[in-house]
Protein backbone atom coordinates (compact mmCIF):
# COMPACT_ATOMS: atom_id res chain seq x y z
CA UNK A 1 0.00 0.00 0.00
CA UNK A 2 1.58 3.25 -1.14
CA UNK A 3 1.36 6.59 0.59
CA UNK A 4 -1.73 8.64 -0.13
CA UNK A 5 -1.45 12.07 -1.66
CA UNK A 6 -1.96 15.10 0.58
CA UNK A 7 -4.88 17.43 0.02
CA UNK A 8 -5.78 21.00 0.96
CA UNK A 9 -9.41 20.18 1.68
CA UNK A 10 -9.24 16.80 3.44
CA UNK A 11 -7.22 14.73 5.82
CA UNK A 12 -7.19 11.05 4.82
CA UNK A 13 -6.35 8.02 6.93
CA UNK A 14 -6.75 4.33 6.16
CA UNK A 15 -6.94 1.85 9.02
CA UNK A 16 -8.44 -1.63 9.21
CA UNK A 17 -9.76 -1.43 5.63
CA UNK A 18 -11.61 1.86 6.39
CA UNK A 19 -10.67 5.09 4.59
CA UNK A 20 -11.59 8.13 6.68
CA UNK A 21 -11.83 11.32 4.61
CA UNK A 22 -12.28 14.30 6.89
CA UNK A 23 -12.94 17.85 5.68
CA UNK A 24 -10.37 20.05 7.38
CA UNK A 25 -11.23 23.72 6.75
CA UNK A 26 -13.48 24.47 9.75
CA UNK A 27 -12.51 28.15 9.87
CA UNK A 28 -13.98 28.50 6.37
CA UNK A 29 -17.00 26.35 7.33
CA UNK A 30 -15.59 23.65 5.06
CA UNK A 31 -16.89 25.45 2.01
CA UNK A 32 -16.39 23.68 -1.30
CA UNK A 33 -13.72 25.81 -2.94
CA UNK A 34 -11.86 25.21 -6.19
CA UNK A 35 -9.37 22.87 -4.50
CA UNK A 36 -12.23 20.79 -3.09
CA UNK A 37 -13.80 20.20 -6.50
CA UNK A 38 -10.45 19.23 -7.99
CA UNK A 39 -9.37 17.05 -5.09
CA UNK A 40 -12.45 14.98 -4.25
CA UNK A 41 -12.43 12.70 -7.32
CA UNK A 42 -8.64 12.38 -7.11
CA UNK A 43 -8.90 11.44 -3.45
CA UNK A 44 -11.51 8.76 -4.11
CA UNK A 45 -9.50 7.35 -7.02
CA UNK A 46 -6.33 7.39 -4.90
CA UNK A 47 -8.06 5.39 -2.17
CA UNK A 48 -9.39 2.88 -4.68
CA UNK A 49 -6.07 2.47 -6.49
CA UNK A 50 -3.52 2.63 -3.69
CA UNK A 51 -5.06 1.35 -0.46
CA UNK A 52 -6.72 -1.76 0.92
CA UNK A 53 -9.82 0.23 1.95
CA UNK A 54 -13.18 -1.49 1.58
CA UNK A 55 -15.36 1.40 2.73
CA UNK A 56 -15.05 5.21 2.84
CA UNK A 57 -16.29 7.38 5.71
CA UNK A 58 -16.78 11.10 4.98
CA UNK A 59 -16.83 13.36 8.01
CA UNK A 60 -16.00 16.94 8.84
CA UNK A 61 -14.57 19.25 11.48
CA UNK A 62 -15.86 22.28 13.33
CA UNK A 63 -19.42 23.37 13.96
CA UNK A 64 -20.76 22.65 10.47
CA UNK A 65 -20.29 19.79 8.03
CA UNK A 66 -20.10 22.25 5.12
CA UNK A 67 -21.62 25.59 4.18
CA UNK A 68 -21.68 24.45 0.56
CA UNK A 69 -20.30 26.02 -2.56
CA UNK A 70 -17.57 28.61 -2.14
CA UNK A 71 -18.69 31.50 -4.35
CA UNK A 72 -15.10 31.97 -5.53
CA UNK A 73 -15.69 28.98 -7.83
CA UNK A 74 -18.10 31.08 -9.88
CA UNK A 75 -16.26 34.38 -9.59
CA UNK A 76 -13.03 33.06 -11.12
CA UNK A 77 -13.00 34.60 -14.61
CA UNK A 78 -10.78 31.76 -15.86
CA UNK A 79 -13.44 29.19 -15.01
CA UNK A 80 -16.58 31.24 -15.58
CA UNK A 81 -16.09 34.22 -17.91
CA UNK A 82 -18.53 37.00 -17.09
CA UNK A 83 -18.35 38.80 -20.43
CA UNK A 84 -18.25 37.94 -24.08
CA UNK A 85 -20.55 36.24 -26.53
CA UNK A 86 -23.65 34.95 -24.64
CA UNK A 87 -23.74 31.65 -26.51
CA UNK A 88 -20.10 30.92 -25.75
CA UNK A 89 -20.54 31.94 -22.12
CA UNK A 90 -23.51 29.59 -21.82
CA UNK A 91 -21.61 26.70 -23.43
CA UNK A 92 -18.73 27.25 -21.03
CA UNK A 93 -21.02 27.39 -17.98
CA UNK A 94 -22.68 24.13 -19.04
CA UNK A 95 -19.28 22.42 -19.11
CA UNK A 96 -18.43 23.84 -15.68
CA UNK A 97 -21.65 22.47 -14.20
CA UNK A 98 -21.05 19.07 -15.79
CA UNK A 99 -17.56 18.98 -14.25
CA UNK A 100 -18.97 19.84 -10.82
CA UNK A 101 -21.57 17.10 -11.21
CA UNK A 102 -18.87 14.60 -12.18
CA UNK A 103 -16.94 15.46 -9.00
CA UNK A 104 -19.80 14.28 -6.79
CA UNK A 105 -20.73 11.38 -9.04
CA UNK A 106 -17.28 10.02 -8.18
CA UNK A 107 -18.83 8.93 -4.87
CA UNK A 108 -21.31 6.78 -6.77
CA UNK A 109 -18.78 5.46 -9.27
CA UNK A 110 -16.26 4.25 -6.68
CA UNK A 111 -16.66 0.54 -5.92
CA UNK A 112 -16.54 1.15 -2.17
CA UNK A 113 -19.56 2.11 -0.06
CA UNK A 114 -19.43 5.75 1.06
CA UNK A 115 -20.88 6.68 4.47
CA UNK A 116 -21.43 10.38 5.24
CA UNK A 117 -21.35 11.59 8.86
CA UNK A 118 -22.92 15.06 9.13
CA UNK A 119 -22.82 17.55 12.00
CA UNK A 120 -24.34 21.02 12.03
CA UNK A 121 -25.19 22.60 8.71
CA UNK A 122 -25.18 20.66 5.44
CA UNK A 123 -25.99 23.44 3.04
CA UNK A 124 -26.41 23.75 -0.71
CA UNK A 125 -23.60 21.94 -2.49
CA UNK A 126 -22.90 19.90 0.62
CA UNK A 127 -26.40 18.43 0.35
CA UNK A 128 -25.62 17.57 -3.27
CA UNK A 129 -22.57 15.72 -1.97
CA UNK A 130 -24.24 13.64 0.73
CA UNK A 131 -27.05 12.70 -1.65
CA UNK A 132 -24.37 10.90 -3.69
CA UNK A 133 -23.18 8.89 -0.66
CA UNK A 134 -24.49 5.38 -0.03
CA UNK A 135 -25.75 6.13 3.50
CA UNK A 136 -26.04 9.20 5.70
CA UNK A 137 -25.84 9.68 9.48
CA UNK A 138 -26.09 12.90 11.48
CA UNK A 139 -25.99 14.58 14.86
CA UNK A 140 -29.12 15.85 16.59
CA UNK A 141 -28.15 19.45 15.75
CA UNK A 142 -27.69 18.76 12.03
CA UNK A 143 -29.82 20.41 9.39
CA UNK A 144 -30.00 20.29 5.61
CA UNK A 145 -31.16 22.87 3.11
CA UNK A 146 -31.45 23.35 -0.64
CA UNK A 147 -30.02 26.81 -0.18
CA UNK A 148 -29.68 27.62 -3.88
CA UNK A 149 -33.40 28.45 -4.24
CA UNK A 150 -33.17 31.13 -1.57
CA UNK A 151 -30.14 32.58 -3.38
CA UNK A 152 -32.04 32.89 -6.66
CA UNK A 153 -30.83 29.86 -8.60
CA UNK A 154 -31.81 26.24 -9.19
CA UNK A 155 -29.66 23.61 -7.46
CA UNK A 156 -27.63 22.03 -10.25
CA UNK A 157 -25.12 19.49 -8.91
CA UNK A 158 -27.31 16.53 -8.01
CA UNK A 159 -29.76 17.19 -5.17
CA UNK A 160 -32.80 17.56 -7.43
CA UNK A 161 -31.89 14.37 -9.27
CA UNK A 162 -30.94 12.16 -6.30
CA UNK A 163 -33.05 13.39 -3.39
CA UNK A 164 -36.40 12.29 -4.96
CA UNK A 165 -34.94 8.76 -5.01
CA UNK A 166 -34.22 9.00 -1.27
CA UNK A 167 -37.31 10.79 0.10
CA UNK A 168 -40.97 11.29 -0.87
CA UNK A 169 -41.15 13.47 -3.97
CA UNK A 170 -43.78 15.81 -2.54
CA UNK A 171 -41.51 16.62 0.39
CA UNK A 172 -38.53 17.16 -1.90
CA UNK A 173 -40.58 19.56 -4.00
CA UNK A 174 -41.53 21.54 -0.90
CA UNK A 175 -37.92 21.68 0.28
CA UNK A 176 -36.72 22.75 -3.17
CA UNK A 177 -39.40 25.38 -3.71
CA UNK A 178 -39.07 26.93 -0.25
CA UNK A 179 -35.37 26.41 0.52
CA UNK A 180 -36.33 25.79 4.16
CA UNK A 181 -34.15 23.82 6.54
CA UNK A 182 -35.06 20.25 7.38
CA UNK A 183 -33.51 19.12 10.61
CA UNK A 184 -32.18 15.81 11.89
CA UNK A 185 -35.46 14.45 13.27
CA UNK A 186 -37.34 15.13 10.03
CA UNK A 187 -34.48 13.76 7.92
CA UNK A 188 -34.52 10.56 10.00
CA UNK A 189 -38.31 10.22 9.87
CA UNK A 190 -38.24 10.53 6.08
CA UNK A 191 -35.43 8.00 5.72
CA UNK A 192 -32.81 10.43 4.43
CA UNK A 193 -30.47 9.62 7.31
CA UNK A 194 -30.08 6.17 8.83
CA UNK A 195 -29.51 7.28 12.41
CA UNK A 196 -29.22 10.39 14.60
CA UNK A 197 -26.59 10.69 17.36
CA UNK A 198 -26.42 13.04 20.32
CA UNK A 199 -22.86 14.19 19.66
CA UNK A 200 -20.34 14.28 16.86
CA UNK A 201 -18.09 11.89 18.78
CA UNK A 202 -20.90 9.37 19.24
CA UNK A 203 -21.82 9.69 15.57
CA UNK A 204 -18.29 9.05 14.36
CA UNK A 205 -17.94 6.05 16.68
CA UNK A 206 -21.24 4.67 15.44
CA UNK A 207 -20.44 5.20 11.77
CA UNK A 208 -16.99 3.66 12.18
CA UNK A 209 -18.61 0.61 13.77
CA UNK A 210 -20.92 0.27 10.75
CA UNK A 211 -17.93 0.73 8.43
CA UNK A 212 -16.11 -2.04 10.29
CA UNK A 213 -19.06 -4.38 9.73
CA UNK A 214 -18.96 -3.59 6.01
CA UNK A 215 -15.19 -4.05 5.84
CA UNK A 216 -15.49 -7.48 7.48
CA UNK A 217 -17.63 -8.77 4.60
CA UNK A 218 -16.43 -10.06 1.25
CA UNK A 219 -15.42 -6.96 -0.74
CA UNK A 220 -16.60 -8.66 -3.93
CA UNK A 221 -20.05 -9.25 -2.43
CA UNK A 222 -20.25 -5.67 -1.13
CA UNK A 223 -19.25 -4.05 -4.43
CA UNK A 224 -21.81 -6.27 -6.15
CA UNK A 225 -24.48 -4.93 -3.79
CA UNK A 226 -23.55 -1.32 -4.61
CA UNK A 227 -23.51 -2.01 -8.35
CA UNK A 228 -26.93 -3.69 -8.27
CA UNK A 229 -28.62 -1.10 -6.05
CA UNK A 230 -27.45 1.77 -8.25
CA UNK A 231 -28.49 -0.03 -11.42
CA UNK A 232 -31.93 -0.85 -9.98
CA UNK A 233 -32.47 2.79 -9.00
CA UNK A 234 -32.24 3.89 -12.63
CA UNK A 235 -33.76 0.88 -14.45
CA UNK A 236 -36.86 -1.26 -14.45
CA UNK A 237 -37.21 -4.30 -12.20
CA UNK A 238 -37.06 -6.59 -15.24
CA UNK A 239 -33.85 -5.01 -16.56
CA UNK A 240 -32.31 -5.04 -13.09
CA UNK A 241 -33.06 -8.73 -12.60
CA UNK A 242 -31.47 -9.56 -15.95
CA UNK A 243 -28.37 -7.53 -15.05
CA UNK A 244 -28.20 -9.30 -11.69
CA UNK A 245 -28.23 -12.68 -13.44
CA UNK A 246 -25.48 -11.58 -15.83
CA UNK A 247 -23.36 -10.17 -12.99
CA UNK A 248 -23.76 -13.32 -10.94
CA UNK A 249 -22.84 -15.59 -13.85
CA UNK A 250 -19.56 -13.71 -14.28
CA UNK A 251 -18.58 -12.58 -10.78
CA UNK A 252 -19.84 -15.30 -8.45
CA UNK A 253 -17.27 -17.80 -7.28
CA UNK A 254 -17.62 -20.12 -4.26
CA UNK A 255 -14.26 -19.10 -2.74
CA UNK A 256 -15.61 -16.40 -0.41
CA UNK A 257 -18.60 -18.51 0.61
CA UNK A 258 -16.32 -21.39 1.53
CA UNK A 259 -14.21 -19.02 3.62
CA UNK A 260 -17.39 -17.85 5.37
CA UNK A 261 -18.52 -21.39 6.16
CA UNK A 262 -15.09 -22.47 7.37
CA UNK A 263 -14.72 -19.40 9.58
CA UNK A 264 -18.14 -19.95 11.17
CA UNK A 265 -17.33 -23.61 11.80
CA UNK A 266 -14.10 -22.56 13.51
CA UNK A 267 -15.82 -19.63 15.28
CA UNK A 268 -13.41 -17.18 13.67
CA UNK A 269 -13.80 -14.08 11.50
CA UNK A 270 -13.40 -14.87 7.79
CA UNK A 271 -10.42 -13.35 5.98
CA UNK A 272 -11.23 -12.28 2.44
CA UNK A 273 -8.85 -11.28 -0.34
CA UNK A 274 -8.89 -7.64 -1.40
CA UNK A 275 -10.20 -6.66 -4.80
CA UNK A 276 -7.59 -5.87 -7.41
CA UNK A 277 -6.72 -2.15 -7.34
CA UNK A 278 -8.38 0.16 -9.84
CA UNK A 279 -5.63 1.69 -11.97
CA UNK A 280 -5.34 3.56 -15.23
CA UNK A 281 -4.78 1.16 -18.13
CA UNK A 282 -1.19 2.23 -18.72
CA UNK A 283 -0.17 3.19 -15.18
CA UNK A 284 2.92 1.64 -13.60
Amino acid sequence: MSDLARYESFAVEVNNHIAHVQFCRPDALNTMNRAFWLELPRCVQDIEANTDARVIVLSSTGKHFSAGMDLSVFTDPKSVPMSGDPGRMAENLRRVVLQLQDTLTALENVRLPVLAAVQGGCIGGALDLVCAADSRYCTADAYFTIKETELGMTADVGTLQRLPKLMPEGVVRELAYTGRKFEAAEAHRLGFVNAVYDTQEAMLAGVMAIAAQIAANSPLAVTGCKEMIHFARDHSVADSLKYMATWQSGMFRPTDMMKSFQAKAQKQAPQYDDLFPVRDLFSD
